[in-house]
């Protein structure tokens, strides 16, 4: 017993002593593979987050901890129809259409609440009717004083070729107050064989004339409208003048061509007009330069006046000169008999 007993003390005693050795190898390991290299760098100093970050981290915290209330992805789905309904009105041309039938309920309700429109106080309009402004303004039976968009009704009457400025108020409970400045007819513009009406700033005001504008003076060619005062003033300064013409022509953008109600041709310089009509009026004064039988005035050179005769004019002043030189030759022949 004696020689197995010392068999298993020197057997536990071996297993003992190689397990602290192989506890102390690894122990050994794991320190060697924590403590740092002397080849590695130095760990970074520590870099205190700035304050947007803390208030970014700060803001992400309460949203992942906030409660939302019952039916919230609801709501949030019938405000993403109703948003993208709205947009896809907007990009396909629909709101007026939208914004005009809730104007209509709106209308309802303020009527029934005493607002509705009964008076419309109009000033300013002589060649648009009543009717007219309200049409433009926007305002029929319906309207209500609450609803109606004064703003919106002022530019609606100045886009109007009739109206250069308008004023609207509304007056509580039931009243609007209109007040227009309309555009004076100046003269008649024509134009690729086509005549409008234009004010004095050369706008369009109607594409039609009738009687009411006949008497109004006639411009014609590309540009004359904005040259309108020009030619429309210089005439007013010459009555003389002005009461035997039928057309102001702008040649080229350029110069002014006067077409006489006899057909003749005034051909204006492009600078001095005023001294070049004194002239053209003094000439019919002295000459009746006007009345003869000339189709072309050509005044374009300072100090010369150049006329063209019509063909039966010219026809006769060549029969005149063959008779004159006819003349002449009987005279020579009579003095030559008598010598």
């Amino acid at each position: 017993m004696d020689g197995v007993g010392r068999f298993s003390r020197s057997l536990t005693a071996r297993l003992a002593g190689a397990g602290a050795d192989a506890l102390a190898r690894a122990s050994d390991r794991l320190r060697s593979s924590t403590a740092p290299s002397r080849r590695e760098a130095a760990p970074e100093p520590y870099s205190r987050p700035s304050a947007l970050r803390l208030r970014l981290h700060r803001l992400s915290t309460r949203i992942a901890n906030m409660r939302m209330p019952r039916r919230a992805g609801v709501g949030a789905t019938l405000a993403l129809f109703v948003a993208t309904g709205l947009y896809g009105a907007h990009r396909g041309g629909h709101w007026p259409t939208i914004n005009a039938a809730l104007v209509a309920v709106g209308d309802v309700g303020a009527n029934a609440a005493g607002l509705q429109v009964k008076g419309v106080r109009l000033t300013g309009n002589q060649q648009m009717s009543h009717a007219q402004i309200l049409e433009v303004a926007g305002i029929h039976p319906e309207s209500s004083v609450l609803f109606f968009d004064a703003d919106q009704a002022r530019e609606r009457l100045k886009a109007n070729s009739w109206i250069a400025d308008a004023t609207v108020q509304k007056l509580y409970p039931d009243q609007i107050m209109i007040s227009v400045v309309e555009r004076e007819p100046f003269a008649l513009w024509q134009r690729d064989g086509r005549i409008q009406v234009i004010a004095a700033d050369g706008k369009v005001i109607v594409d039609h004339i009738d009687a009411r504008f006949q008497h109004l003076p006639l411009i014609v060619g590309k540009g004359a409208e904005e040259r309108a005062r020009e030619i429309v003033g210089l005439l007013g300064d010459h009555p003389e003048v002005s009461k035997v013409v039928r057309a102001a022509v702008l040649v080229a953008e350029r110069r002014w061509t006067l077409v006489l109600k006899n057909g003749i041709d005034v051909r204006l310089p492009d600078h001095d007009l005023d001294r070049a009509m004194v002239d053209l009026a003094r000439l019919d004064a002295e000459r009746r330069l006007m009345s003869r039988d000339v189709t072309m005035i050509d005044m374009r050179v300072p100090d010369r006046v150049t006329v063209r005769l019509s063909d039966d004019a010219m026809k006769a002043h060549e029969a005149a000169l063959r008779e004159r030189d006819r003349e002449r030759a009987r005279r020579r022949a009579l003095q030559g008999q008598r010598t």
